[in-house]
């Protein structure tokens, strides 16, 4: 029981800008400051990673990933929208 608590208080502390990069690898540091804001806990980047992995058993095949792991992954992917507007 006690592990299972210690796992809960762990995926609510907040991230700090290595736990980021352990995450999603080497970011720019603009994209690690802006997901820093956002005080993001371990769930919400967890969450982030397993969408942008594109893993639909986690959220259900076509469903949007919610609240603050969603504001993670439009930073991550703010310069591949960019690009796709561009190539038009």
């Amino acid at each position: 029981m006690a592990k299972d608590s210690a796992t809960a208080q762990n995926r609510a502390a907040l991230m700090t800008a290595e736990d980021i990069r352990r995450v999603f690898g080497s970011i720019d540091e603009a994209k690690v400051l802006a997901i820093l804001a956002l005080r993001p806990t371990m769930r919400d980047v967890e969450e982030a990673s397993l969408w942008l992995a594109g893993d639909s058993d986690v959220f259900g095949a076509g469903q949007p990933v919610q609240a603050l792991a969603g504001e993670i992954v439009g930073i991550l992917t703010a310069d591949e929208e960019e690009e796709s507007r561009s190539a038009r």
